[in-house]
């Protein structure tokens, strides 16, 4: 049996995150260790729980999700991080794969991609 990846989720709707929290930990080898609603509070998750995969919303309060993205990337270098958004920007969306992004997901039809790039995320 493979290892469950540990992933951190950074949201600040919390319906969302429950939804999503639910679909994550209904897959196999799938399992979320923490949830952040805002930027600062992921980067400490991070620090604390050292999570395979982090799932990012790009618009959170106290700090942005491009910033936590850069932040993310420079300390834990080989976390899968996955921005997430329904911001259909492609400025933004280019600015957090320069931050170091692995994709970027549109929260309108993520679900499938989602599961395909978590599973894919152990070290």
């Amino acid at each position: 049996m493979a290892a469950t990846v540990r992933v951190l989720l950074a949201d600040d709707d919390a319906g969302f995150v429950d939804a999503l929290r639910t679909v994550i930990d209904g897959q196999p080898h799938l399992g979320v260790v923490g949830v952040a609603a805002n930027g600062l509070d992921a980067i400490e998750l991070a620090e604390e729980l050292d999570p395979d995969a982090v799932v990012i919303d790009l618009h959170m309060p106290l700090l942005d999700g491009v910033t936590a993205v850069a932040r993310l990337r420079r300390d834990h270098p080989h976390a899968c991080l996955i921005a997430l958004t329904g911001d259909h920007t492609e400025r933004i969306h280019e600015a957090v794969r320069e931050a170091g992004a692995d994709a970027v997901l549109l929260k309108d039809d993520f679900v499938e991609t989602l599961m395909e790039r978590l599973r894919g995320a152990k070290r």
